[in-house]
């Protein structure tokens, strides 16, 4: 069976002669060959020549062309801040003001924004790699790209404007469709809707707002004949599923979820699961061991059809090589690799760091501390970084914040010594007070007036 043969099978749940692996280079690719994030993402060549060498180094059976939510976002008038080391994130909201502006949103054009780079790349893909891999087509999720073009407001208008909200998530979902048309055209195997953001919501939420569109999204691609997949970061465990409700062919988390608890969601709807590999503890800052490690952890809890191992999400750009590497040779050899693991046990990476905390105690202002895998990639952990920034704009000079980004060795000690054990989380004077749930504003204010 070929790589791709691997994807399909498990995307029907069918038995396979190992698991298919599905690492989500992202922009990392563009580390590969001494380019920046901006650079990769403008310019078709390097993308092409970037993710074959990916697909050279890490023998994957199913890869994505790009990973960046903010493509729809772009060509629908945000603003955009560029990084180097990460996709571009939503700088401003279209909608931000009311809803006035959504009738003169149209859907995207191909010969929009970044589009025709990114179709060109899928093309010329399919081509030289996609006959023996299996090609994912990302595509921003209704909820997520709804966020991107109102802002935060969004979660205090499900509360007293639903049916502007339900307007709103019915455009995103014409968008998500759209876009999914154009990548199935190029050639995508697989369309992933990527909604990271709905892990921030309700199960209640996700029926009254989300259910309907993503739905029909579903029923589209595979009417198109593709297969797709429903990815979602942070802690997804209460959305699971009525995610896998929807009518995906598959659901992808990260290790915010319990992936035994993923695999029982996936056999009860016969669908197919996959994840979720630490992206910061074991790929960033761990070495080989600990990368074969985790995988074989995967491996052997995920035992049966309908696995697909993957990073949680989008690899940090800084990832090692070699310990991206590691999992390719796991999944080909898993005893080797248990063996491998048995003889080069070492301590762990972040033991030996020094970390001085504050003295919570005898603080002169409330000290506000955001844990983020990293505002500039992580959906979530820039919304809750935003909605920090504006709560303290209400306390000018009388609070303190700071962002700590997991992907510092430092900051997953301090994680771990504040207790926190879901990213992004919000710590108040040295207590986890939000923890992978972004608060409304007057919510916040209320905890912030507690400890003035």
């Amino acid at each position: 069976m070929t790589g791709k043969d691997l994807v399909l099978a498990a995307s029907e749940r069918q038995p396979t002669p190992r698991v298919p692996w599905v690492p989500f280079t992202g922009v990392h690719v563009a580390s590969l060959k001494g380019f920046t994030a901006r650079e990769l993402l403008m310019d078709v060549n390097l993308l092409v020549a970037c993710c074959e060498e990916a697909h050279a180094r890490y023998q994957p059976d199913g890869q994505p062309v790009v990973f960046d939510l903010q493509i729809e976002a772009e060509i629908l008038g945000c603003e955009l801040r560029w990084a180097d080391d990460a996709p571009p994130a939503v700088a401003s909201h279209p909608l931000a003001d009311g809803y006035d502006r959504l009738q003169d949103l149209k859907k995207p054009r191909p010969e929009e924004g970044r589009l025709p780079i990114i179709l060109e790349a899928m093309a010329r893909l399919k081509q030289t790699i996609g006959q023996d891999t299996a090609l994912y087509g990302l595509v921003v999720g209704p909820f997520t790209l709804a966020l991107h073009l109102r802002g935060t407001n969004l979660f205090l208008d499900m509360f007293d404007q639903p049916e502007a909200v339900q307007q709103l998530m019915d455009y995103c979902g014409q968008v998500v469709e759209t876009m999914a048309a154009y990548y199935i055209d190029a050639g995508m195997d697989v369309i992933a809707v990527v909604d990271p953001m709905i892990s921030q919501i309700s199960a209640e939420h996700f029926l009254q707002f989300v259910s309907r569109d993503a739905t029909r999204v579903f029923d589209f691609i595979r009417r198109r004949g593709a297969r797709s997949s429903f990815f979602v970061c942070g802690n997804a465990t209460p959305v699971l599923e009525v995610m896998a409700q929807c009518g995906p062919d598959g659901i992808s988390v990260d290790e915010n979820v319990d992936m035994v608890y993923a695999k029982e969601i996936a056999d009860r709807y016969g669908i197919s699961y996959g994840g979720n590999i630490p992206l910061t503890t074991v790929m960033l800052h761990g070495d080989q061991a600990d990368n074969m490690q985790a995988a074989l952890d995967l491996i052997d809890q995920c035992n049966g059809p309908g696995f697909i191992l993957s990073p949680g999400c989008d690899m940090p750009f800084n990832v090692r090589p070699e310990n991206v590497s590691a999992i390719t040779l796991t999944v080909f050899d898993p005893e080797k690799a248990r063996l491998f693991v048995e003889n080069n046990k070492q301590q762990g990476p972040t033991e030996a760091i020094d970390v001085e905390m504050p003295d919570y105690a005898n603080l002169p202002r409330p000290l506000i501390e955001v844990m983020t895998l990293d505002s500039a990639t992580c959906p979530p952990c820039k919304y809750m970084v935003d909605a920090t920034r504006e709560v303290a704009d209400l306390f000018p000079g009388r609070v303190d914040w700071v962002e700590h980004k997991i992907t510092e060795r430092e900051n997953v000690v301090r994680m771990h010594r504040l207790g926190v054990t879901n990213i992004p989380t919000i710590v108040i004077n040295g207590q986890p007070i939000f923890a992978s749930h972004i608060p409304d504003l007057a919510t916040y204010q209320r905890e912030i007036e507690k400890v003035l």
